[in-house]
């Protein structure tokens, strides 16, 4: 048995980093204001670099280097901190997604990360909230745009998504999104079905959930939260969003349905 929870850290690259950017800069006497100004970031920015909550950029490690007299060696962390792919409540889920050979995904918000448009992605991953410096947003879109080769993967990886009607009817949603889905939807290993308002259940409301088998027989269950994800193979809770999405399964349109469904709402944009 195997159980991961993951809650919001700091990647230790970055705190270290912006502990080095705070103690050169106060040891040069220079303030959060000016190393802000010089560097076109807020104030509220750099404490955030300095706190390892945000990446250090290269742009604010040349100026602290230029403006401390650090010769260099705030300069050169700049080879060392990178943008990471995937928030850290979310990487073993990623991990283990890629081993895939089936996977079951029920969404009640939002449209899943492996069938999302470049340009849907980047409204979700640019507007969260506290935000992200361009640099990780553009790696982070970069990388779920990656993880949808799984789609296309040979041998084909048996995908089934369930999508509650307000997943269609999100703010960031337009045509683009929807035919995407259509079109994503006739590929022969990926099922799409829309769950609407009027047949939804209990089950339906309790939130988003995955479902995967790897290569090696082993089955994981996912759920994902604002600060905190789960990711686990306890039989028993395999179990229960084994029952939960065949239930969602069951009440949804069919995959026929859904297309014609999903074509309304194009018709309506």
């Amino acid at each position: 048995m195997e159980v991961v929870a993951v809650s919001v850290q700091y990647n230790p690259t970055w705190r270290y980093s912006g502990n080095q950017l705070k103690r050169w800069r106060m040891k040069a006497n220079v303030t959060r204001e000016e190393l802000a100004a010089a560097s076109n970031y807020s104030p509220d920015t750099i404490k955030a670099m300095e706190q390892g909550v945000r990446m250090p950029t290269a742009r604010v490690l040349d100026v602290a280097d230029g403006m401390c007299g650090a010769a260099g060696l705030l300069s050169a962390a700049k080879d060392y901190v990178k943008a990471e792919k995937f928030p850290p409540r979310a990487q073993d889920f990623m991990e283990y997604e890629q081993q895939a050979i089936s996977l079951w995904w029920y969404e009640v918000a939002l449209v899943p990360g492996l069938l999302q448009t470049e340009t849907y992605a980047r409204d979700l991953i640019g507007n969260r909230c506290p935000p992200l410096d361009e640099e990780t947003v553009d790696e982070r879109v970069a990388a779920r745009v990656e993880r949808q080769a799984l789609l296309v993967r040979t041998p084909p990886v048996a995908c089934s998504f369930v999508l509650y009607e307000a997943v269609l009817r999100g703010p960031h949603v337009g045509k683009e999104q929807l035919l995407h889905l259509l079109e994503v939807g006739r590929r022969g290993n990926v099922r799409v079905q829309v769950l609407p308002f009027d047949r939804a259940i209990p089950s339906a409301l309790l939130g988003a959930m995955v479902l995967l088998e790897t290569s090696e027989r082993e089955r994981y269950a996912f759920s994902e939260g604002q600060l905190a994800s789960q990711l686990t193979s306890e039989p028993e809770v395999v179990g229960v969003y084994t029952e939960r999405i065949s239930m969602l399964r069951a009440e949804a349109l069919s995959a026929a349905e859904s297309v014609r469904f999903i074509e309304r709402m194009v018709g309506e944009q």
